[in-house]
């Protein structure tokens, strides 16, 4: 698929017909005829650069009808696990299947549970939209068990992450994961206190990922007075 950009960094998503701007429309003719570094004109003479979009632009686009873990926290996943194209993961708490299809792009496979089924609707969706052929989606509640075992990683965005701590033992392989995503201090203090009392896991640290943008040009170079802040928790430990 392609991607449209003014020189300001304004993107637009081509999905196969026009695309209306406040720039004026740019016709479905004129961008099927061009190649990745070509230029287009919309209607009123603005010219937008053609790319080829990549994960991060279908990433932006998933459908939503629950809060994701996004792209900053998901960051802080894989690097704090190492999770690489050999890991096989179990994602809990599918929602609108953000975390699942991020890790589904970098893992070998992904198990996804989730106990709503209009949940299960939107994933399959998305899913489909990003073309992931590697992700076993399961209308599952984790709480009554993981039936998958030699895991290297659980991720846990649930309500009382706490109750899945003896399964996810179970599951994962040693030297495995266990990463528990909290909006609340309180779920993540309970988090840790469930990890403390097992002795099977390693309790390694709770973060929180701060996001500041800069506005930077040839007469500024600022801190945004906006800043993505807290989305939620971190906790992580591993299993011996």
């Amino acid at each position: 698929m392609k991607m449209l950009f003014t020189r300001k960094g304004e993107s637009f998503f081509y999905k196969g017909d026009d695309i209306h701007t406040k720039y004026g429309c740019i016709k479905k003719e004129a961008i099927e005829s061009t190649s990745p570094g070509d230029a287009v004109m919309t209607g009123t003479g603005k010219e937008m650069m053609v790319s080829a979009a990549g994960f991060p632009d279908h990433f932006r686009k998933l459908r939503r009808n629950a809060q994701i873990i996004i792209a900053k926290d998901m960051g802080a996943i894989v690097a704090e696990t190492g999770l690489n194209s050999k890991s096989v993961v179990l994602d809990s708490g599918s929602g609108s299947g953000g975390s699942t299809c991020f890790l589904a792009h970098i893992v070998k496979k992904v198990y996804s549970y989730e106990i709503r089924p209009d949940f299960i609707e939107t994933v399959k969706k998305n899913i489909a939209f990003l073309g992931l052929k590697n992700v076993v989606l399961k209308n599952r509640d984790i709480y009554d068990g993981i039936s998958e075992k030699n895991l290297d990683a659980v991720i846990l965005d649930l309500p009382e992450p706490w109750r899945a701590v003896p399964h996810a033992v179970a599951a994962l392989k040693h030297g495995g994961y266990l990463v528990s995503y909290s909006p609340n201090i309180t779920q993540a203090k309970r988090m840790v206190e469930a990890v403390l009392d097992t002795d099977e896991l390693l309790y390694k640290r709770t973060i929180e990922i701060i996001e500041r943008e800069w506005e930077i040009d040839r007469l500024r170079a600022r801190p945004k007075f906006q800043m993505l802040g807290h989305t939620g928790f971190l906790s992580f430990s591993r299993k011996y």
